[in-house]
């Protein structure tokens, strides 16, 4: 407490020492303005500070500029350019420590004028070629000072707005400094609310989104770029869209990794966030039903980086993350043609690894010590999971399942048009003879290519039966026909039960492997 008392007694002085200094040298006025800073670095000198101090920083930073101005429009060399910017970093430092959870500084600041001739000074530095530590650090003093006057200050940040978008933001998230990069996404993030996301659809805004991104992409620890996407793009679905558009294959791998990083939050969310999820979630959707086949180009080892593909394989992940949240789950089971085109996609890769040796095809050749680095290691498993959540108590797509024979024509004619003419008959009869619960219970062995696909088959399997007794008397009659291996139906914890000419499938002690 004496501290602080200390530093509020010593503050007035030193803002008249600050007031006289307005005439001196610049090396007196840095001095001046340093001492200032480091007083304000303290909750009740900041709380007791007079506007005149404000004032005199904006006399001196106004200054600074007109004499840059000046000097680079005549060529004058006779600036001390380098005192100069140390002077204007020093004001920002002394500007940032005031605005710290001080609203009444933050508001004098604003009135005065400081966020306008801020946004001039950081363009007019942002014009300056040459760029040394000077100028660099005046730079990122100056977009602090922004990040600070906007914390929980909504006029502050309308102001920041007005005078910067989209312009300033651009400039910055495209410097070559990375620090300034940060620091402008720290500025942008603090603005940003649902009514400012909305003008990002604005085709001449969405180039900031589109940066920030890049950014992401670019400065994987680049925390302040991660919470604007996560935080405030990804609650407008039109935005979602848009963008998805916008980006190359690369870029929507990125993408989609950080919006599975916000729907794998175990937060509590509002109706409103959840029906943001669930349009987002539809839209996904319709992505992986149109492309998912692109998947299929995994099979040649020259195809195994191909992008298209990759995207497939992160859509599938994002949309397993959805269907494992209960609200979106029911939103999801209800989705056109996915539980369709999960089972038609697990059915070609299936087929694919059985026509050749690919990525898709089962293997367990490994001594547990060897790592597989192909971007499809797992698909298979995902598609089961995804399958089984779809189905999880779901009576209308238990029964798809079991009923389904509704391969998607586009995909298997572009099967069969790669396939020699006497490999046609056998790939077709292939294809009719994998219904879904087959299909799924093909994928029960061990496979180094899909880690955990036994487990996720026998989630699937126990979604297909619970409480459909149809299902069960169909694995019941395939494991008569000997059409279903009974030992693996008993590591499900399964067997087959004969009771009045009628199989029943019941569940026992699980059996290991």
């Amino acid at each position: 407490m004496a501290a602080a008392g200390s530093g509020s007694r010593s503050l007035p002085a030193a803002a008249a020492r600050l007031g006289r200094s307005m005439a001196a040298a610049p090396a007196a006025r840095l001095e001046s303005v340093r001492a200032v800073t480091g007083l304000l670095r303290e909750a009740q000198p900041r709380e007791t500070a007079e506007e005149s101090i404000f004032q005199d920083l904006l006399k001196i930073l106004t200054k600074a500029l007109n004499e840059i101005e000046q000097a680079y429009k005549d060529s004058c060399e006779l600036l001390d350019l380098d005192t100069c910017l140390l002077l204007v970093a020093e004001c920002f430092r002394c500007l940032r420590n005031a605005c710290v959870e001080c609203a009444k500084n933050q508001d004098v600041m604003r009135n005065l004028g400081l966020i306008t001739t801020s946004v001039r000074l950081i363009k007019l530095l942002d014009g300056i070629q040459i760029k040394e530590e000077p100028l660099l650090t005046a730079f990122r003093c100056s977009l602090q000072f922004l990040g600070n006057i906007a914390a929980g200050n909504r006029d502050s940040q309308n102001s920041i707005w007005k005078c910067a978008f989209p312009d300033l933001f651009l400039t910055c998230l495209t410097y070559s400094d990375e620090k300034i990069v940060a620091y402008c996404c720290m500025v942008l993030f603090t603005c940003l609310n649902s009514e400012k996301v909305r003008e990002l659809l604005d085709p001449e805004n969405l180039t900031v989104a589109l940066r920030v991104l890049k950014v992401y992409k670019e400065q994987l620890e680049s925390e302040w770029s991660f919470l604007i996407v996560t935080d405030h793009l990804l609650k407008c679905p039109e935005l979602v869209k848009v963008l998805y558009a916008k980006l190359s294959n690369q870029e929507r791998v990125t993408f989609l990794e950080l919006i599975m990083s916000k729907v794998s939050e175990k937060n509590s969310v509002t109706s409103e966030e959840m029906n943001v999820f669930m349009r987002i979630a539809d839209f996904l959707a319709s992505c992986f039903r149109d492309k998912c086949e692109a998947v299929l180009k995994l099979t040649s080892a020259a195809d195994a980086e191909d992008e298209e593909a990759l995207v497939t394989v992160r859509l599938l992940d994002v949309l397993c993350e959805m269907t494992s949240n209960n609200g979106q789950l029911e939103h999801l089971q209800a989705s056109p043609g996915l539980l369709e085109t999960a089972i038609d996609i697990l059915r070609l890769t299936h087929l694919a690894g059985k026509q050749a040796v690919n990525i898709f095809t089962a293997t367990h050749a490994m001594t547990g010590q060897e790592e597989i680095s192909h971007p499809a290691v797992g698909f298979k498993s995902h598609l089961i999971r995804l399958i089984g959540n779809l189905c999880y108590k779901s009576k209308g797509n238990q029964d798809k399942v079991k009923n389904g024979i509704w391969l998607g024509y586009s995909m298997l004619g572009k099967l069969l048009l790669k396939s020699p003419p006497s490999d046609v008959a056998n790939i077709i009869q292939k294809v009719y003879e994998l219904d879904g619960i087959p299909l799924i219970l093909d994928n029960c062995s061990i496979d180094d290519n899909n880690p955990f696909v036994n487990q996720w088959a026998v989630y699937a399997i126990r979604n297909l039966t619970e409480q459909n007794e149809r299902n069960q008397e169909l694995i019941a009659r395939m494991e008569e026909k000997g059409l279903a291996d009974n030992s693996v139906l008993e590591h499900m914890g399964l067997e087959i039960e004969k009771q009045d000419d009628k199989l029943l499938l019941r569940s026992v002690r699980k059996k290991p492997l």
